[in-house]
């Protein structure tokens, strides 16, 4: 890992997460800490993407963008 400087978060876990972080764990080879963060950071950006779509919508509509496939077909 690159040098950086980092907190600590303590979270809880019900049972059936727990045994589901374990066993992403037990199957990737990578620590349950990775994961979370990992997870977390997904997360996150995934909220950030649907907050700038959002914001960014209005536009696309006026313009006839009202789909994902609208999108999809005049950059393919």
């Amino acid at each position: 890992m690159y040098d950086m400087k980092t907190s600590s978060l303590t979270i809880r876990l019900d049972k059936n997460l727990d045994a589901l972080l374990t066993k992403a764990s037990q199957r990737s080879g990578k620590n349950r800490s990775v994961i979370a963060r990992e997870a977390l950071r997904r997360q996150l950006r995934l909220e950030q993407f649907e907050e700038i779509r959002k914001r960014v919508m209005p536009f696309a509509e006026a313009r006839g963008y009202l789909t994902d496939e609208d999108v999809f077909s005049q950059i393919s």
